[in-house]
């Protein structure tokens, strides 16, 4: 009895399931087409949108776009650092003008001197002897000149009454007038031979440091050579002189009476005032550069003739000129050429540069006009 009921039971149950089974089988069935058409719908939007994005880039890359900077007016003044070698304001060496033995010496290197000090003394017996024999021939012969003019006055009274014929007078006037030469020549040699025998003292020509001594107690010196041995040499520091080669393309811009910083690496952060005294108005076709002079004040004593220094220009900026960045430079076969702004399009005009100063350029055609 039960074993039917059950088979029963079974027999009853089966259409029932199929049917749930059949219903689940058609929602699956349509939620994995819902799920295929919403994919690919998505990608076809996915498409078309990327189609319109990259339709879009293409047309805005069509059309060119440029970065807008304005040019600056009234450029600074430019500097320009260039080397020179400091010298002393006067340079001299300083030689015997006689000949002899260094008697004695009175100053050595680093000694500060005035003009006319005494700096040694030159033993020169043989020019004493000279000078002494020459004060005696002038003595004889003004001697001489005496006794012919005691004689020409004499004669001159006789031919009056004459006792004496011309021409005997005529000769003691021409005596007078030859023992009178002779006394002048004399009187010159020994002018010229106590003039000699000044130079025995060596003496400073102006004020000043000694910067060497070549000579020593004893040394014999030779005045009259070709070749004569420098016995001191004498720089006057109260002034030092920089000569300094400006090139040639700030040659118009330097100016006599323009002033200059001048530095030195001897003196970090110190600023020594200069002076453009003068210049070689000439350029050097070596070189090609303008050789000028600026004098600084060192009456002080800092600074020392030799030393290695440098000059601080300032170059005037140019009128009309404007500077604008180095990258807005196009370097085209027609030449140098500047994109310009005109009424929202870019024209190309030639410009005629000026100095360069690295990440920016001065212009020095009008550009600012140019661009309204």
């Amino acid at each position: 009895m039960t074993t039917n009921d059950s088979k029963q039971v079974q027999a009853v149950s089966t259409p029932a399931s199929t049917r749930i089974r059949g219903g689940r089988s058609l929602i699956l069935g349509t939620i994995l087409i819902l799920c295929v058409a919403y994919a690919v719908f998505a990608g076809i939007e996915s498409r078309v949108e990327a189609k319109a994005t990259l339709h879009q880039v293409a047309a805005n890359s069509a059309i060119p776009s440029v970065n807008v900077v304005l040019p600056k007016g009234g450029a600074e003044a430019e500097e320009i650092e260039l080397p020179g070698n400091t010298q002393a304001f006067t340079d001299t060496p300083i030689y015997a003008r006689t000949s002899g033995y260094i008697k004695h010496w009175y100053v050595d290197i680093g000694a500060r001197v005035k003009q006319g000090q005494l700096l040694a003394v030159v033993e020169t017996p043989e020019l004493d002897q000279q000078l002494q024999q020459a004060e005696a021939q002038l003595k004889n012969a003004q001697a001489n000149l005496q006794i012919a003019d005691i004689t020409a006055t004499r004669w001159q009274n006789l031919l009056k009454t004459d006792s004496v014929s011309h021409q005997e007078a005529d000769q003691a006037v021409s005596d007078l007038h030859s023992k009178e030469a002779l006394v002048d020549s004399n009187r010159a040699n020994v002018d010229r031979l106590e003039q000699l025998q000044s130079f025995e003292r060596i003496v400073a020509p102006v004020d000043g440091v000694i910067t060497a001594r070549n000579t020593d107690i004893g040394a014999l010196i030779q005045a009259d050579t070709t070749a004569p041995k420098e016995l001191f040499h004498l720089s006057a520091i109260q002034k030092l002189r920089i000569y300094v080669p400006v090139p040639e393309v700030y040659a118009p811009s330097v100016k006599t009476g323009d002033k200059a910083a001048v530095t030195l690496d001897a003196f970090p952060g110190e600023t020594f005032a200069g002076t453009l005294v003068r210049n070689a108005n000439a350029i050097d076709s070596t070189s090609r550069t303008l050789n000028v002079e600026v004098d600084v004040d060192n009456s002080s004593g800092q600074l020392m003739p030799g030393a290695y220094a440098f000059v601080h220009f300032k170059i005037p900026a140019k009128r009309g000129a404007v500077t604008i960045p180095s990258n807005a430079l196009l370097f085209r076969s027609e030449g140098l050429r500047v994109g310009v702004v005109r009424n929202s399009h870019v024209a190309l005009l030639p410009i005629t540069m000026g100095q360069d100063y690295g990440d920016t350029v001065e212009v020095l055609s009008d550009l600012m006009r140019a661009t309204r």
